[in-house]
């Protein structure tokens, strides 16, 4: 009994630290996300390991993430973009409520801070 119950112990902490991260986000303009321009609506987010599958409706794209733990909490959902030819690249999406900061794509040469 007492294996049994040690067996079902270890396997719900594996699955509990496999398990991926749920936010939801919407996008109010076109946005790219790893060359996949998406369209505006209301998205979730799903992150596991240094991997995010953003969804929405038939749209679907997989990028590389950063996940970052501020001082503060965010006190909205946000998403920060940089222009790149005049398209808007999510550079973050600050998930409201938490001091989660998913970083998008490369971070070199980008100033400290932001």
């Amino acid at each position: 009994m007492k294996m049994n119950l040690m067996i079902a112990f270890t396997t719900v902490a594996l699955a509990s630290m496999s398990a991926a991260e749920s936010y939801r986000v919407t996008l109010f303009q076109p946005s790219v996300v790893n060359g996949t321009t998406l369209k505006p609506g209301d998205y979730k987010v799903e992150v596991k390991d240094n991997r995010a599958t953003i969804k929405g409706g038939k749209e679907s794209v997989e990028t590389e993430v950063k996940v970052e733990n501020t001082e503060n909490k965010f006190g909205t959902t946000s998403v920060r973009y940089a222009n790149e030819g005049g398209k808007f690249r999510v550079d973050e999406i600050r998930v409201g409520g938490t001091k989660t900061k998913l970083v998008f794509g490369s971070t070199e040469g980008r100033p400290a801070g932001l």
